[in-house]
């Protein structure tokens, strides 16, 4: 009875770790095709326009420091967030998850 049981505990400890393996191998794959299709919508953005892409550059920029400004001032009780505010909330939020992502997973690709 005691085999079977260390049997299945190695065979259970096994596919946990082949299944983060992989996990971590796809997670490096998607972190670089983003990082390369960031890369791409750059080039491809200052090769059509640089004084455009410069000037889009600079209003993501304001949108996101809103976001920030948005996401950790402290809002007066009783009023939510609206309009402009949250989607420049969710902006800053979603980039930041976007950017941690990337740092954790993009320097495994090889690309960097």
């Amino acid at each position: 009875m005691g085999v079977r049981k260390a049997v299945k505990g190695v065979g259970d400890f096994l596919v946990e770790t082949v299944g983060e393996a992989v996990a971590e191998v796809v997670l490096s794959l998607l972190a670089c095709a983003l990082l390369g299709l960031l890369a791409l919508i750059a080039h491809l953005a200052w090769s059509f326009s640089p004084r455009a892409t410069l000037a889009g550059a600079g209003v993501l920029s304001l949108a996101l420091a809103h976001g920030v400004r948005v996401t950790f001032r402290d809002s007066a009780k009783g009023r939510g967030r609206r309009g402009l505010a949250a989607v420049t909330s969710v902006g800053f939020v979603l980039t930041a998850a976007v950017a941690g992502f990337l740092v954790l997973y993009a320097p495994g690709c090889g690309c960097l």
